[in-house]
Parts: structure tokens; C-alpha cells; sequence
């Protein structure tokens, strides 16, 4: 997928930000916790009541692995001058098939959660880093529970305002779930240490993810080769990061609509306490 450098969803060749070459059990980390068991984090729970907002290319309405979308927006340009931009509903769906496929893994992993769609993404996957910010503001502002964004910019002048918007999201409870880019460059927000930053890994395991305990990335997830929904109620193969990202997105759901009150904070934590290659122990992360 081509992408514009302000915008970007990476390309799906060479992952930069991804484990390769290690298995789980070498990349071991301890923590002093009792709480580390997925059956306390999210067992029962499915994500209902938890309102999921996919920033992306739009999601295509009643895809079969997709379901029901509870509302879709897209940014335009206000007209006003000034790279002024408006959100406003859309019924247009998906422009390029990469916010479905987004969609369809979150569904998989919490398939009771609220979907809805921010299309900041036109064809090709491309866009600006001033309509990324426009549709992140507008999204942290309607308070949704989990935000996907499995894109980043690597313009240098949005990230203060990137930086801003990421922030306000933590202290509002919005969970920012954001992908690290697939390339070897500077982007952002996913480098932000308030939002949940995620590469993927090789296991074949569809479960599976990790903490790394050598951080920007936070954890990795499955990504590569993973069969998604796409455009016209089908599905492909694809690689990248952009396809680990919502499963996290899907587990941090999953863990909301069990425990409601967990701040952004919390739910990081959990989600550290729950990975594979983390055991309970003394000393924290090795």
C-alpha cells in the first residue's frame, strides 16, 4: 500500500518495529504482581458496552468479520482557509480497505464492542498529518472508550499538538492503541509513553502477544501474514503492524467492559501483567 509520508498506515514490506528471530521464552520478563492471569484481565468479557473508534480509511458497513458499525465520520475540508477541517457522517464507507481490515480483527478479538469510524484516509491509504489530527481530536473529544489508530505521521511540526491530543486522551480514560510505523523513521504518536504503542511478531500463535521490555514499542502482536476483511465482504493476507495494533485495541475492549473503572494507566498494566513472556516473580521487567 502507497502511502503519503505525513500520513501513513507504513509499507507492508520490511517491518522495522517487529520481534523476529526470538521465541517468547527469550524475551522473559518478571513481575511482582498476583493479578498477571488473562482470566482476571478480560474472561467473560467480550466488550460490550465498550465504544470502539477506528481512525483509518472508513469501515466498510456490514462486512461479514466486521458487523454492524454504529456510526461512521469523515474529515473534509471546512473551506474556510487555513487547513481548517469539519467531521461530519458519512455513509461512504471504506476508501481502501485497510480500516476494515482494522476493524475486523477488533470485532474477532471483542466481538460485542461498539464499532465506529473516523475516515481520515482517502485511496491509496493516503493522507495528511493535519487531517490525522483533526480526526484524533475529534475522537478523543467524543470520550470513546478504545481508539485504534493504526497510522502515524513523520511530520516533525505535529507533535506537539500530537503530543497534546495523546495526553488529553490519558487523562480522559480514551485508550489510545497506536501503531508503530513499519519503516525506519521517526513518526508519532504511537513514540508518546501515554498511549499503547504496538509492533507485531513471527509466531504463528493467534493469541499470542508480548511485552517488550525494551521499549518505544510496548508489545507485539500477531501481524504478519494474518488473514483480514477487505473491501466487497472479503478477505486477503496482509503484513504489518497496522494489523496488530486493533488486536490490543480488541483485548484493551475486552478488559474495559470487565473492569469499567481502569483508567488508561490501569489497562496498560494489565495488559503488561497478562503477556505471554511475563511471569510473576520479583524484580519487574528484565
Amino acid at each position: 500500500m502507497q502511502t503519503a509520508p505525513s500520513a501513513s498506515t507504513g509499507h507492508p514490506g520490511a517491518l522495522t518495529w517487529r520481534l523476529v528471530g526470538k521465541t517468547p521464552g527469550e524475551v522473559p520478563v518478571t513481575a511482582d504482581a498476583e493479578r498477571s492471569a488473562p482470566g482476571w484481565a478480560w474472561d467473560g468479557g467480550t466488550g460490550r458496552g465498550v465504544r470502539v473508534c477506528i481512525v483509518d480509511s472508513g469501515v466498510e458497513r456490514d462486512h461479514p468479520l466486521v458487523g454492524p458499525v454504529q456510526a461512521s465520520w469523515v474529515v473534509v475540508d471546512a473551506g474556510e482557509g487555513g487547513g481548517r477541517f469539519a467531521v461530519e457522517p458519512t455513509d461512504t464507507g471504506d476508501a481502501c480497505g485497510h480500516g476494515t481490515a482494522c476493524a475486523g480483527i477488533v470485532r474477532r478479538t471483542a466481538p460485542d464492542c461498539e464499532i465506529h469510524s473516523v475516515r481520515v484516509l482517502g485511496e491509496k491509504g493516503s493522507g495528511t498529518g493535519a487531517m490525522l489530527i483533526a480526526g484524533l481530536r475529534w475522537a478523543v473529544r467524543q470520550n470513546f472508550d478504545v481508539i485504534n489508530l493504526s497510522l502515524s505521521t513523520t511530520r516533525a511540526r505535529f507533535t506537539d499538538e500530537l503530543r497534546l491530543l495523546a495526553d488529553e486522551a490519558y487523562f480522559r480514560r480514551t485508550v489510545i492503541v497506536a501503531s508503530a510505523h513499519n519503516s525506519p523513521v521517526e513518526s508519532f504518536p504511537w513514540r508518546f509513553a501515554s498511549v499503547i504503542s504496538v509492533g507485531s511478531h513471527h509466531e504463528d500463535t493467534a493469541d499470542l502477544y508480548l511485552y517488550n521490555p525494551l521499549p518505544p514499542v510496548e508489545f507485539f502482536a500477531p501481524g504478519q501474514n494474518v488473514q483480514v476483511a477487505w473491501l466487497g465482504g472479503t478477505t486477503i493476507r496482509s503484513t504489518g503492524n497496522s494489523f496488530a495494533t486493533p488486536y490490543i485495541a480488541g483485548l484493551c475492549a475486552r478488559i474495559l467492559s470487565k473492569h469499567p473503572r481502569m483508567t488508561t494507566f490501569q489497562v496498560k498494566n494489565t495488559l503488561y501483567l497478562s503477556a505471554a513472556n511475563v511471569r510473576v516473580g520479583t524484580g519487574g521487567a528484565s
